[in-house]
């Protein structure tokens, strides 16, 4: 069962590009969803008719900013399949990589993707125009042959930097990782446009269990397959691991962000993503009484799987920073503890004022766009690292998995944009106890203090961290470096022979 709720706009918008459609199939998980709701946005103002296939509960999420798309006469349709949550084992309305009560179901949900497959295709043969080209998360690997039986392209949308691709490229390749003697050696990645070094653990090279070495093999394969990837970035953020990443792909590769910039409106800055958890006036009228670049803004991800306890000395950490900061928690069963010693503590009366805390999901580009924020404390995931990049805001880098490492060493080290909190060691899931706290609250406090003291050294992150900021706007402006790489990109595909597809 379907269902296609978002009627069409008029033939206002009509242009040379209206009569091709994409097809857009992102990953469930916040961090896939959200740019590539972005993307079909920027393609839709860009004339393209744009559909986004996704399930019941996601499309719930999106739907609000969605409708405002299609009153600005953008063609932009979301059509719902139902998601299999019972054959997979999954709790009911199981639909999404955050809502999972376990991480011991993360192999049953990404599965569970393959039987998605079948309804996807069907309602292929149904669109009209028929699609010119899929646009799949690279966590779908069978769209790879759902693309060659239905004869368009297969664009792969992966969600990390050129940079981070770069880099797995060349350690997939070189194999430098497999010869270190331990989980906690440096080494150098061989043939890299930057001097980077990572330990094993901190990247994700070795997925953990055969299962997901399984499944990530698909991934691979389905890859050297795709037509070409479009990536969240912009060329001048990363110039030269781009120029040699488009060399190893044959040049099909289109850089089109900041994505998260096409939301140029306050109700879509507040509502992309999910419904905030918090009253926007009351955060609003709490930054407008901060000082400028003053306030530190926390937050961890929307998958974040610190402990309690580690939550705990951040906290700590923060308030005896002496800082005002915006502090986002997640919700779950996990932070029952946490929840608890706020009450018990009396945490909320301790920093009234000075404190805002946010308990579920936040406006992230409305407060970080905000002139009060000075700091963004963030694990690096790669939308909210290029979040804070657009907002022109300095970093204090806290990565916890998957890609968070190599972000932080783009920021931290080649753009200069960051201080890092000294974690080393990722936070594994199903380990998270075992690991337990790897900042004391000390350390929170001290590295807080380095970010936002007065001194050379933060003011030449905070030049460099506006500089990058506007060379972001610039990049999706009309005859930016973004806004003509979708240009290219929707060239590419109108142009293509049928035959030259695969």
């Amino acid at each position: 069962m379907k269902r296609d709720y978002l009627v069409y706009p008029d033939s206002a918008m009509a242009s040379e590009t209206s009569n091709f459609h994409f097809i857009l199939l992102p990953f469930l998980a916040q961090g896939h969803l959200i740019p590539m709701f972005d993307i079909a946005r920027l393609l839709a103002q860009h004339g393209a008719t744009v559909t986004i296939v996704t399930t019941p509960v996601n499309a719930a999420r999106f739907k609000t900013v969605l409708a405002r798309a299609l009153q600005c006469r953008l063609q932009i349709r979301l059509i719902e399949i139902q998601f299999p949550w019972q054959e997979a084992g999954l709790p009911e309305g199981c639909e999404n990589f955050d809502m999972l009560p376990s991480i011991d179901l993360a192999y049953n949900f990404l599965t569970s993707l393959q039987k998605l497959q079948l309804p996807f295709e069907n309602l292929f043969r149904e669109q009209t125009p028929q699609p010119c080209c899929i646009i799949s998360d690279m966590c779908i690997p069978w769209t790879v042959d759902t693309a060659a039986k239905f004869n368009v392209p297969r664009i792969i949308f992966h969600g990390f930097s050129c940079f981070c691709l770069l880099c797995l490229d060349i350690l997939r390749v070189s194999k430098v990782h497999e010869n270190v003697s331990s989980d906690s050696e440096y080494f150098k990645v061989p043939g890299f446009p930057h001097h980077i070094e990572f330990t094993k653990v901190q990247l994700p090279i070795s997925p953990p269990t055969d299962e997901l070495k399984e499944f990530n093999d698909k991934i691979l394969a389905a890859d050297k397959k795709t037509y070409g990837v479009i990536i969240n970035t912009f060329e001048e953020l990363e110039s030269a691991s781009v120029k040699e990443y488009k060399n190893a792909k044959q040049g099909k590769v289109w850089c089109i962000g900041p994505v998260s910039l096409c939301n140029k409106e306050s109700l879509d800055k507040v509502e992309r993503g999910n419904k905030a958890a918090i009253d926007i006036p009351e955060c609003l009228t709490w930054l407008d009484s901060q000082q400028p670049s003053s306030v530190v803004y926390v937050c961890l991800g929307s998958i974040c799987n610190l402990t309690s306890s580690q939550l705990i000395e951040l906290g700590l950490g923060l308030e005896a920073s002496k800082k005002p900061f915006i502090w986002v928690s997640r919700v779950g069963n996990k932070l029952e503890e946490l929840e608890k010693w706020l009450v018990e503590e009396n945490f909320e009366e301790r920093i009234k004022g000075r404190g805002l805390l946010i308990r579920g999901w936040a406006p992230q580009v409305m407060i970080l766009s905000h002139p009060a924020v000075g700091g963004f404390l963030t694990h690096c995931g790669w939308n909210s690292s290029l979040e804070g990049i657009s907002a022109g805001v300095q970093m204090l880098t806290w990565p916890l998995f998957t890609d968070q490492f190599c972000n932080e060493k783009l920021i931290v080290e080649v753009l200069r944009i960051g201080v890092s909190v000294g974690v080393e060691v990722p936070m594994k899931f199903g380990e998270e106890e075992k690991i337990g706290v790897l900042v004391k609250k000390e350390d929170v406090e001290t590295a807080i203090n380095i970010l936002m003291d007065d001194g050379e050294e933060r003011d030449g992150r905070r030049r460099r961290a506006k500089e990058f900021g506007e060379l972001a706007k610039r990049a999706l402006e009309e005859g930016g470096s973004s806004y003509n790489n979708i240009k290219f990109f929707i060239q590419d595909i109108m142009q293509l022979p049928t035959s030259e597809v695969m």
